[in-house]
């Protein structure tokens, strides 16, 4: 069956997925105990999605819920954030990652995220100190991408939206990133998964507490190059401080709310914003598009003079 964004739906199992690296199984272990999402996914946003907008690279570019991503990578022009860098390429296909913090990039995962590019545009998340404490040092990122109020950060500073299953006291499940997906994803997810949730109607981003939760340990699957975290308040994976790069993930608890698990991890990944593929600019009015293109054709035209 051919996947069409935005009209074919698609199940996802935690850490498992097609269309590129990005972080494989995330070491094994927890495998896909999470199941899959009971009817979840894609039903919040309609049409050309929701948009909206980020700066990165030194340029406005426009995002989607809808969006597939990809387009052609550039380089991070000198005298901006992390000049020389590769940024943009990655595609919805690509998006799932593992439960290991440096996974859900194209092409292949490590553990990790320092130095490496912006298929997505957007930055890796990165932790609170107290929610890391003296953890391994691959959490230890807030010198190079900024802390958790860091407003520099396309999307803007980290947040957090908590969705607490209506049928299972063990199941709160928190969803942290850039501010900007978070409030576009709590749309997607009380229209996909609100039947699951305890007071749907009245979640909103919050502010990502430095003590946290959530923390790597609680963190059930990353998405987008690891700049989007679903975590688990119950879920204690001791692989995620572990200097043993071969440590196996733990399982995810069995008491848990599962459908609703899998709603949310469908829903996240069918409606993260994405960079708009093919420029990735943000045109202010039809007027700045029509120059864009004006200045086009008179460049062509002078090139054949």
């Amino acid at each position: 069956m051919v996947f069409i964004p935005g009209i074919s739906k698609r199940n996802r199992k935690l850490e498992r997925r097609k269309g590129g690296g990005g972080g494989g199984r995330g070491g094994g272990g927890g495998g896909s105990s999470g199941g899959r999402g009971g009817g979840g996914g894609g039903s919040g946003g309609s049409g050309g999605g929701r948009p909206g907008s980020i700066s990165s690279g030194g340029a406005g570019r426009s995002t989607s819920s809808r969006s597939f991503g990809g387009g052609s990578p550039s380089t991070i022009p000198r005298g901006q954030p992390f000049a020389g860098r590769q940024q943009g390429g990655g595609n919805r296909n690509q998006i799932f990652g593992s439960r290991t913090y440096g996974s859900g990039y194209p092409g292949g995962s490590s553990r990790g995220v320092a130095g490496r590019p912006f298929p997505f545009f957007f930055y890796p998340v990165v932790f609170g100190a107290g929610a890391i404490g003296g953890g391994a040092l691959i959490y230890h990122e807030a010198n190079e991408y900024g802390d958790i109020h860091n407003t520099s950060r396309p999307g803007g500073p980290l947040m957090i939206a908590t969705f607490p299953s209506n049928s299972n006291s063990n199941s709160t499940f928190r969803l942290l990133a850039d501010s900007s997906t978070v409030s576009s994803l709590i749309s997607d997810v009380v229209g996909a998964c609100g039947s699951q949730i305890t007071n749907a109607s009245s979640i909103a981003p919050s502010t990502y507490n430095d003590a946290g939760p959530p923390g790597p340990g609680q963190t059930v699957q990353y998405y987008r190059a690891s700049s989007i975290a679903l975590s688990l308040d119950s879920y204690n994976n001791t692989a995620a401080f572990s200097n043993d790069t071969n440590a196996q993930n733990s399982p995810l608890p069995s008491n848990i709310d599962s459908t609703l698990l899998g709603c949310l991890n469908d829903t996240i990944g069918q409606n993260a914003p994405l960079v708009d593929g093919a420029f990735g600019l943000k045109f202010s009015s039809p007027s700045n598009l029509l120059l864009v293109v004006l200045v086009w054709v008179v460049s062509r035209l002078v090139s054949h003079v």
